[in-house]
């Protein structure tokens, strides 16, 4: 079996369960992200995969083979670190060239691959440069470069973009993915960021309690979250308690929301996107609500409505900006088709 393959791994720490009974398969050359917040156990599982800790059962298996104890230098897979670790008195070439020599590869053959590895993140002629003396972009590619320099049959970064500035990391994010592209890679980033999962990866995991609630591919994360955590934790949403009338339709805040696909009997939450949330005039089968805020974001317009017990956002373009102020009574219209059940 070709690719990463992650079998039932769980990971204890004494009575702590950090990462339980997780099986993932990576399929060759595609880019995943481990997504999740602080302690879900997405930098366990990294570190596992790259061998720096043993699983307490399951196993990892890479190209067909079981490296689960495997040595972290003989897994053949190059690593970026949140702190890049660059060495401050090597030059830049040095730092890209260490593994190569440490395998003994020779100087002419290190200095083509330097070469080589510098043309492909944009710094060609950076060699003899110290690295002290590099902003923190060029540090990144060549912490980047450093970790390719050994061909690795799988690529690991553990949040590499977190210490940049958010226009040089949304700049880096789509530099990476069209580098991955370029190489064919394997390639697991851990981040806690979802529009950096959903810019990058062919697949985004979502981990919650050392537990993956999602594996699925950006688009089907955000419109078809599987449960309330994946659809709350990724982008925005509005979560919305429902239940089912004598008649089988569900009712939600009070009104029933024709054509939407429920058991009798049913209860449970709907996951509305804002921008699927639609704002007419009050009456006609529509939820009744009131305006209680509207922020003008520039390139979106954020209008908050409270209805039932429930604050619901909308979210509109500037060229359809909705003509309603604070204060005033609107209607809420919910799409059948991107609304989301949720079990409770």
């Amino acid at each position: 079996m070709s690719g990463l393959n992650l079998n039932n791994v769980t990971k204890q720490f004494g009575t702590f369960t950090a990462v339980n009974d997780v099986s993932l398969s990576v399929p060759d050359g595609t880019f995943v992200c481990l997504l999740g917040p602080s302690g879900c156990g997405k930098t366990t599982l990294m570190r596992m995969i790259a061998g720096l800790d043993l699983p307490t059962h399951g196993s990892i298996n890479l190209a067909g083979h079981d490296i689960t104890e495997v040595p972290t230098h003989k897994r053949e897979l190059g690593m970026v670190f949140q702190s890049l670790a660059l060495f401050p008195h090597l030059t830049v070439g040095e730092n890209i060239a260490y593994s190569l020599r440490i395998r003994g590869v020779g100087k002419e053959e290190q200095k083509k691959r330097v070469d080589e590895l510098l043309a492909m993140i944009h710094l060609p002629g950076f060699a003899d440069r110290s690295v002290s003396k590099l902003s923190g972009g060029q540090r990144q590619r060549v912490a980047i470069a450093r970790a390719l320099a050994i061909s690795p049959k799988l690529f690991l970064l553990d949040e590499p973009l977190s210490a940049l500035d958010a226009k040089l990391r949304e700049a880096m994010q789509v530099e990476l993915r069209q580098l991955q592209q370029r190489l064919g890679i394997t390639t697991i980033v851990v981040t806690h960021d979802q529009r950096e999962a959903m810019t990058m990866a062919d697949t985004v995991v979502v981990m919650n309690g050392g537990e993956i609630r999602q594996a699925a591919p950006p688009v089907e994360i955000y419109r078809r979250p599987a449960d309330s955590f994946v659809a709350d934790f990724i982008g925005q949403t509005n979560l919305i308690p429902f239940s089912v009338d004598g008649a089988g339709r569900a009712t939600v805040l009070g009104e029933a929301v024709e054509g939407l696909s429920v058991s009798q009997g049913a209860k449970g939450m709907l996951s509305v996107r804002p921008e699927d949330v639609q704002l007419t005039a009050p009456g006609h089968g529509a939820i009744t609500g009131t305006v209680s805020f509207v922020r003008d974001l520039g390139g979106a317009i954020e209008t908050f409505v409270e209805a039932g017990g429930q604050q619901i956002v909308a979210v509109s373009s500037p060229r359809n900006r909705p003509e309603v102020t604070v204060g005033q009574s609107v209607g809420i219209r919910l799409d059948p088709e991107t609304s989301v059940v949720l079990a409770k």
